[in-house]
């Protein structure tokens, strides 16, 4: 293909990259998780060596579960609210607006640093509804000054909190609940055990980006805010669908399952706030 996009993103913003082959690479599967056709299109339109990712069937498989699952609870809080707010944070090159398909009377912000928010303009199709992008880094206490805090808000976040230290995690989530009415934070998190050994996830090494943050007990984020109860919390070698990995994966989860610290790499947490 002539003429493809050219992207210049380094270290954590290309790690999206590999999530976004991922995805692709799922939905080319006979059997299919995700079925995110869109990735698909992008990985071609895209001059990227997606070599450097090292994704394979297995791994793209459960960047698969990981996002199903929170897109998920997405769709469930916008049933329950369909006026609701969303905040899709560290968006990335991911279609979960396209995939979740918000009622019209949903509002929903895409936010990332300007780079990626121009990428995703040339390389992504618009979602339909009273859809915005953000260009800005969550880190920026500004940008959540533009958010109306008139309704009900989910605000979830897939592949970020391990690239923050823990004090921009903490403010990023009392900033989130003291400015929102009320709601839902959604996210993935990695154990200590896990930042440790980063070297070992091609992924992050090839792209030259740093994991700072890790969590073993998610409950202490819940000192973090009064009211911030934890709803969810489901380790990756619990998570539902894992039937569904091709049987590397599944044989892999099981030995994992069984041994302390590896069991806990991984999570994906949910709370009330």
């Amino acid at each position: 293909m002539t003429n493809r996009e050219q992207t210049s993103l380094t270290g954590a913003q290309e790690t999206g990259l590999a999530t976004l082959y991922g995805r692709a690479l799922d939905s080319r599967a006979r059997h299919s998780i995700l079925r995110d056709g869109a990735a698909a299109d992008a990985v071609r339109r895209l001059d990227y060596d997606f070599r450097r990712t090292r994704i394979n069937a297995v791994t793209a498989a459960g960047v698969a579960l990981r996002a199903r699952q929170l897109d998920a609870w997405t769709a469930e809080f916008l049933r329950a609210h369909p006026d609701a707010t969303v905040l899709h944070l560290a968006c990335g090159l991911d279609t979960r607006a396209h995939r979740v398909a918000p009622p019209p009377t949903a509002r929903w912000f895409d936010l990332d640093l300007p780079d990626v928010i121009e990428l995703r303009e040339r390389l992504l199709p618009r979602p339909p509804g009273d859809y915005r992008t953000i260009a800005a880094s969550v880190t920026d206490p500004a940008w959540l000054d533009g958010i109306p805090a008139d309704r009900p808000a989910v605000a979830v976040f897939e592949g970020l909190t391990m690239y923050l230290r823990e004090r921009d995690v903490r403010s990023l989530v009392q900033r989130l609940t003291f400015h929102l009415p009320g709601g839902q934070l959604c996210f993935d998190v990695y154990g200590t055990l896990g930042v440790r050994l980063q070297k070992l996830v091609p992924a992050v090494r090839n792209a030259g980006a740093t994991l700072y943050w890790g969590v073993d007990d998610p409950h202490v984020v819940e000192a973090w805010h009064d009211g911030l109860t934890l709803l969810d919390d489901l380790r990756s070698v619990d998570m539902p669908g894992l039937e569904e990995l091709p049987r590397a994966g599944r044989v892999q989860m099981r030995i994992l399952k069984h041994l302390p610290g590896f069991r806990d790499v991984g999570r994906i947490l949910r709370y009330r706030f």
